[in-house]
């Protein structure tokens, strides 16, 4: 960019360059609307605790702590099976790896509809943890192979609106299962949309044809990993998301008991109020994802159209949160509770895309996997440290305060850090030590072989 802030020619260039590469094929978005569908299930399967959380502690009689501890337990195996199915679909088509995903996640939550306790519950919550982990790299490592790099930011776009979707549409209907009949059967609702989505992807599931698993693994020259885990648009993404996925896991443990035990709400009302984050939140990421595509279309660097535009909301979004405890009244509460966390959904949007960039095709499950297991690490601690700091605190209220406190101070020193961070548009030519940047933006280096 220049200083005027206006594309220049060295952009504009690289976006023409990247735009004629390759077309999306036929039938792209029926798989990007499956997909859409999978994430939507993976985050009703998440968000169901977090829901039935008061009448769950009241059932099984849990302490803020055993329930955070149950919150965080999900994500005990996350990681490591991300990683270690990353490295898989670097060789194994998508297709099969995501129908034996689905398949755990709908098993795992049968048990829970009969008289369960304490162990049994947070045992298939790690076990469900275990087959979600995977999930959304998998998903847009599958999505990559349908669209060229420069159309991938709408896409990734519609499988982020999956997860809110999945809260908008699931909250009503689990919550009302949850009021008139029992929370063990909200679990049972769930496992049987899992196994209808299952069929659905033997149906109409297919691999992308723009890059074969096989092919790519066998002929495409490797970047070493410890360059691509420590390059800093890598390090960047981490960073960045692990403070918004901070704020999510604990708006899918927390939220709704904040608005029952700390700001008076009954179950029914509360459950309508718990939609209201995710629906602030798909805005931001359908925007995010126009923003963007349509900056790039117009020449701006990936530094801008992607990592600006991702990092920016992460830092206002952690200001806002920060006033929540000063604001007066609940409503105005509710409304920074809201808005804050929610202008996290930007970072999603951008940095799947940034790391596609400079990653071998062979090589993205990978990376994206580690990626994913490294920010959801967040999840772990979160919603620990919120239980930890309610039982502890003189009232619940000031436990909730302080809590998101926490959360406000690290989404603003992430999103400073992915600010300082986020250079895709030079990455691949460093790491591959070719031309000079400005060279390599010329040639369209930004764009993945």
């Amino acid at each position: 960019m220049s200083a005027q802030g206006t594309p220049t020619t060295a952009g504009r260039t690289a976006g023409v360059s990247q735009g004629t590469t390759k077309e999306t094929p036929k039938g792209a978005w029926t798989v990007t609307f499956l997909l859409f569908l999978f994430m939507l299930v993976n985050f009703a399967d998440k968000i169901v605790v977090g829901l039935a959380g008061v009448p769950i502690m009241t059932d099984l009689k849990l302490e803020p702590e055993q329930f955070g501890l149950l919150g965080s337990s999900f994500f005990f195996l996350f990681s490591i099976s991300a990683i270690v199915v990353g490295f898989i679909v670097n060789k194994v088509a998508t297709r099969w790896v995501l129908l034996t995903l689905a398949v755990i996640w709908a098993l795992a939550q049968f048990p829970m509809v009969g008289t369960v306790s304490f162990t049994t519950l947070l045992i298939c919550r790690i076990v469900l943890g275990a087959g979600e982990g995977p999930a959304a790299s998998v998903a847009m490592h599958a999505v990559y192979k349908w669209f060229p790099d420069e159309k991938r930011t709408l896409p990734t776009a519609i499988l982020s609106q999956g997860s809110a979707f999945g809260v908008i549409l699931a909250v009503p209907m689990l919550n009302w299962i949850i009021v008139n009949h029992s929370w063990h059967y909200a679990f049972g609702a769930l496992g049987v949309v899992g196994l209808i989505w299952v069929c659905a992807w033997l149906i109409f599931g297919k691999e992308g044809p723009l890059e074969n698993t096989r092919v790519l693994a066998a002929t495409e020259t490797k970047i070493p990993y410890v360059q691509l885990l420590t390059s800093r648009t890598f390090l960047g993404c981490v960073a960045a998301t692990f403070g918004a996925y901070w704020a999510l896991s604990l708006g899918l443990t927390w939220f709704t008991s904040f608005i029952v035990k700390g700001l008076g709400f009954s179950q029914s009302d509360a459950g309508w109020i718990s939609i209201l984050p995710w629906v602030f939140g798909a805005t931001i990421v359908i925007l995010t994802g126009w923003i963007s595509q349509v900056m790039m279309a117009r020449g701006y660097t990936t530094r801008i159209s992607r990592g600006v535009l991702g990092s920016v909301p992460l830092i206002i979004g952690g200001l806002i949160l920060a006033t929540m405890p000063y604001v007066p009244g609940v409503g105005l509460k509710i409304v920074m509770l809201v808005v804050g966390p929610g202008l996290c959904g930007a970072i999603y949007v951008v940095c799947p895309p940034m790391l596609g960039e400079f990653t071998p095709a062979s090589q993205r499950g990978a990376i994206l996997a580690i990626y994913g297991a490294l920010y959801t690490l967040s999840g772990i601690i979160a919603p620990n440290v919120m239980g930890t700091v309610i039982q502890r605190s003189g009232s619940i209220v000031d436990g909730y305060m302080t809590g998101f406190t926490i959360n406000a101070v690290i989404m603003i020193g992430s999103g400073l850090l992915g600010l300082l961070l986020l250079w895709p548009n030079t990455e691949k030519a460093r790491l591959t030590r070719g031309p000079a940047p400005r060279e390599a933006e010329l040639k369209g280096a930004v764009s993945p072989t």
